[in-house]
């Protein structure tokens, strides 16, 4: 049914954004101890902290989102 094909979207959406915010965090965070990394500017760090958080919550309503649809498709069975 449609829930179904919406369950099987929000999964996707879900990996999609989990796979980004991992990415960015990777390339956001230089090693501590290396002197030739290249440091964020302040505007800079500050906007990646803004896009990790967000990410963090689109991420939560996400799984939010699908846990409903998981738990119609339970009721459906």
């Amino acid at each position: 049914p449609d829930v179904d094909a919406a369950g099987a979207r929000l999964e996707r959406a879900l990996a999609r954004l989990e796979k980004k915010a991992a990415a960015l965090k990777a390339r956001s965070a230089p090693v501590e101890d290396d002197l030739f990394a290249p440091r964020a500017a302040p505007a800079d760090t500050a906007r990646i902290a803004e896009l990790e958080t967000a990410a963090r919550e689109a991420s939560a309503a996400l799984g939010r989102a699908a846990d409903e649809v998981r738990a119609l498709l339970d009721a459906e069975d």
